[in-house]
């Protein structure tokens, strides 16, 4: 292998320093520069890396530095979501690839911008969506290629996470989601569910997604949690937040499959992704205990559970993954999805999630919002491939391939 592969990283946040420390542990990357506009927190960025590697990156609050620094190959952005397209579109512009936490764009605007700058400059930009590399979700993915569940009709999924203390506490914390959920009111992080969803419905690839239609809820979860469980003279008393407790996503594709997403993140109730693909042979329903049904396999209207079908079904890069060691971050996933991005850099490949994918899945984000702000108005969802959905071109294989089960590569 020639040298490192050497990244710089751009905000600091919790999740930021999770997965620079795992950039930090590769034996093939260097992380060459850290940056975050708060001085404090570039600094524990490169404490972080210099802990985890024994050496200590270039640190800096303007992100533009790096981007000047001839050496560094690719960029890894875990910034604030209003800050992703930004940092992408200029780091594309400085030919280095790019990795984007996933969040970001307000605009329909943005995600055309980021598809046209990276045709034009040649530089693919990926979203970190880490859960299309779930071991669930890529067992999933791997039954579906099989045909296990049929033809796919439905599909259906959610974030649904109590984050009453993160939003409430945002400006504390210097944390992005607060300004979000008192201004705005949209299906504002669609991709833990939709990203693998989209994979299993060859979204992109002889699928797109046509329209949406987008409906929210009262807000009144946040204003009680501040009012009862927040300091009586904390400036929040009194504000009205503008994000609906619970907003309703319901898009329909090209090949005729629905998909329905579930945002819901300040009321109190246990984490689900709540994911579920039917077809015209079977389901798996995550709520469900992992739930698999099969029709003419499975006891007549009695759930299995997905541990009777890891055996067979189990994605090859999983069963490699377990086999060499799990890496932490979400239970692994965190690690894989740095790899696809970090291999593809070394290959100089475009990225198993490309820009594409990218643009689509943050689009969702205003379109619903839009959709809300009409009562629940049907909103076209663009084609950002400019037709190419219909025929294009031949995917790249490989181990972190999530269009095909590329078992070949897998050693």
């Amino acid at each position: 292998m020639k040298d490192k592969t050497k990244i710089g990283v751009i905000g600091f946040g919790h999740r930021g320093l999770g997965l620079c420390k795992l950039l930090a542990l590769m034996p093939d990357v260097e992380v060459v520069g850290v940056c975050d506009l708060c001085e404090d927190k570039a600094i524990a960025g490169a404490e972080a890396v210099k802990a985890a590697a024994g050496y200590a990156p270039i640190v800096t609050t303007d992100y533009r530095r790096l981007l000047e620094m001839k050496e560094i190959e690719a960029i890894v952005t875990p910034s604030a979501w209003r800050a992703h397209v930004q940092i992408c579109l200029d780091s594309m512009e400085a030919g280095k690839y790019v990795a984007t936490e996933v969040g970001g764009a307000s605009t329909l605007d943005q995600c055309y911008d980021l598809v046209k700058t990276s045709k034009r400059t040649g530089m693919p930009c990926m979203m970190l969506e880490n859960c299309c590399y779930g071991r669930t979700e890529m067992t999933v993915l791997n039954m579906v290629k099989q045909g296990l569940f049929g033809e796919p009709v439905y599909a259906a999924g959610g974030y649904c996470h109590d984050l009453r203390d993160e939003i409430g506490y945002g400006k504390e914390n210097r944390h992005y989601r607060l300004r979000n959920f008192l201004n705005r009111n949209a299906e504002l992080y669609p991709t833990h569910e939709l990203g693998p969803i989209a994979k299993w419905l060859n979204i992109n690839r002889g699928n797109r997604m046509l329209s949406l239609v987008s409906m929210a809820s009262k807000a009144a979860g946040m204003e009680h949690y501040v009012k009862t469980q927040m300091p009586a003279d904390h400036e929040l008393q009194g504000k009205k937040f503008n994000q609906g407790d619970v907003v309703i996503t319901l898009i329909k594709c090209a090949r005729g499959e629905t998909i329905l997403l579930n945002h819901g993140t300040t009321l109190p109730r246990p984490y689900t992704r709540m994911n579920i693909l039917q077809g015209t042979k079977g389901i798996y329903s995550e709520d469900k205990n992992q739930g698999i049904y099969i029709d003419g396999v499975s006891e007549h209207e009695k759930w299995q559970t997905l541990d009777d079908y890891y055996e067979k079904y189990e994605h090859p890069l999983w069963k490699y993954y377990r086999e060499e060691g799990v890496k932490s971050g979400h239970g692994g996933m965190d690690y894989l999805v740095l790899r696809a991005f970090i291999e593809s850099v070394q290959n100089k490949t475009d990225t198993p999630i490309d820009v594409y994918d990218t643009a689509s899945w943050m689009a969702i984000g205003p379109l619903s919002e839009e959709s809300i702000s009409m009562g629940g108005h049907p909103v076209a969802i663009p084609d950002f491939t400019n037709g190419m959905w219909l025929e294009r071109e031949p995917i790249t294989r490989g181990k972190y391939c999530l269009d095909e089960i590329c078992e070949e590569y897998i050693k």
